[in-house]
């Protein structure tokens, strides 16, 4: 078998449709300013979904469980002993305190009060989501196996430590297609905490398409100038030269697509098409003008700030209601090894605001119901203290994967309730465990596919987000 052969032996479903919608000719791609024929994709449907789309916060670098919603009372009357021997044996952690010769026992840093009708515990720097815990499912047994920031991220997000895998916003826009005409499927955006004192890299992989065609790879909107790079036509160049000149390169691209059957060309071309849409779509997009006073307070006071956590959670609710299947929100700030007395309440303060009124926003348009939405990071922090017990300062907490909390709301999770226990150290699960992969088949189901039927071939073999892994938590479906 010769490879043009091997090629058609392996073509998908989504390559025939992509092949098939290229031979309309460029007349008739004008009709795509109204019809987006090769952007959207045959939808799969394993059985009936309980979210439409998803808005991912991303907290980079990690928050602390035991500062935040994890909450260890026991801890206190042992401040400054060493964590038993039995607990820390065969478990690693990063270089900074893998040499660390005493691992002495830090409770929370605030204070915690229990709050709603599910009498959850938060931590007093996060007044905001306290009113909300009874719309939330904690996931207090969340675990992995990284133990570093980027290999941890990946792993979350793409199912392997290794950058190259399609992440979740990829293979749910690919099994799901897209419900907007005028924006992309999948968008991305970013911020950090205010100090700017977070190393965290935000790496195109995180929300990359991998081995999917490149179509599936979210589109980063930037806090600064145009949300979208290239997005506004030259000086010189108005809008109907830029439509010819598109109409010209879809000549090109169908006689180079006819020759050689690339599904990448198709993507040029309906990529190429989109970002002429979204001149139009993304100005009305980003005017907050027509939103009330009432709503941009509830966001807090950095919600006009492009690049702001803030803003960004009002965006994540502004393109889902225009149709984006996936926004993943990522904020850096985290990641606290020497600044845990300092920039631990800094990183509340950015990111509780924003992300409570995020959720009371969906659930009084109507729109909670049918999306999810997931707050949490890569993997919690340790226990024990970082440092030097007197040098209050410097204290901070290393990374910890074998424990730590996640939240969801909407979309087809049990409101109110708490799911997993960690021990009384808050070190490791001792019950109800959800791997990594648990999550990730949990928040396909929820979309209304299955993980395990949800694949593409690459290499010679069949893969899938979860690997060959992952269990639906069904106890926390609604």
């Amino acid at each position: 078998m010769n490879p043009q052969q091997q090629r058609a032996a392996y073509l998908t479903r989504r390559e025939f449709f992509s092949r098939s919608s290229v031979g309309i000719g460029s007349a008739a791609l004008a009709s795509l300013l109204d019809r987006d024929l090769l952007s959207a994709e045959p939808a799969i449907s394993h059985y009936a979904p309980r979210a439409k789309r998803v808005i991912y916060l991303l907290q980079n670098g990690a928050p602390p469980h035991i500062d935040t919603f994890d909450y260890k009372p026991g801890l206190e009357k042992l401040r400054g002993q060493e964590l038993p021997a039995s607990v820390l044996a065969g478990k690693k952690f990063s270089t900074m305190t893998s040499g660390q010769t005493k691992k002495p026992i830090l409770p929370a840093f605030a204070k915690f009060k229990q709050y709603g009708k599910s009498g959850a515990w938060v931590c007093d720097l996060l007044p905001k989501t306290a009113e909300i815990v009874d719309e939330l499912c904690f996931i207090k047994s969340m675990h992995t196996k990284s133990v570093n920031h980027s290999p941890g991220i990946s792993y979350l997000l793409t199912g392997e430590e290794q950058p190259g895998r399609p992440s979740m916003g990829a293979w749910a826009t690919y099994g799901l297609g897209s419900d907007s005409q005028q924006l992309p499927a999948f968008v991305v955006m970013t911020s950090r905490d205010k100090e700017a004192s977070c190393g965290q890299i935000f790496y195109d992989y995180y929300w990359g398409s991998g081995f999917l065609p490149s179509k599936f790879q979210g589109v980063r909107f930037r806090g600064g100038g145009d949300p979208v790079l290239y997005l506004s036509n030259p000086d010189g160049m108005s809008r109907e030269v830029r439509r010819g000149l598109l109409d010209h390169l879809a000549q090109l691209n169908e006689k180079h697509y006819a020759e050689f059957a690339d599904p990448e060309i198709a993507t040029r071309i309906s990529q190429y098409e989109m970002a002429y849409k979204m001149q139009a779509s993304v100005p009305e997009l980003t005017d907050f003008s027509q939103e009330t006073q009432e709503t941009l307070a509830m966001y807090g006071p950095d919600v006009k700030k492009p690049g702001s956590y803030a803003y960004n959670c009002l965006m994540a609710r502004r393109l889902i209601e225009r149709g984006v299947r996936f926004v993943q929100c990522f904020h850096a700030g985290w990641d606290h090894h020497r600044n845990l007395t300092t920039q631990f309440a800094i990183q509340c303060q950015d990111t509780d605001a924003p992300s409570a009124a995020l959720v009371k926003d969906l659930k009084r348009r109507g729109l909670l119901d049918d999306t999810l939405v997931i707050w949490g990071g890569e993997f919690g922090r340790t226990p024990f203290l970082q440092g030097d017990i007197n040098d209050v300062k410097n204290w901070g907490r290393d990374h910890h994967p074998y424990a730590f909390t996640m939240w969801m709301a909407g979309g087809g999770v049990k409101p109110g309730i708490q799911y997993g226990e960690t021990d009384e150290f808050g070190f490791n699960v001792v019950r109800d465990p959800v791997h990594v992969h648990d999550f990730q088949a949990t928040v396909l189901h929820l979309l209304g596919i299955d993980h395990e039927r949800l694949t593409y071939r690459f290499q010679g073999r069949q893969f899938r987000l979860t690997d060959v892994h992952g269990h639906v938590v069904k106890d926390i479906l609604a």
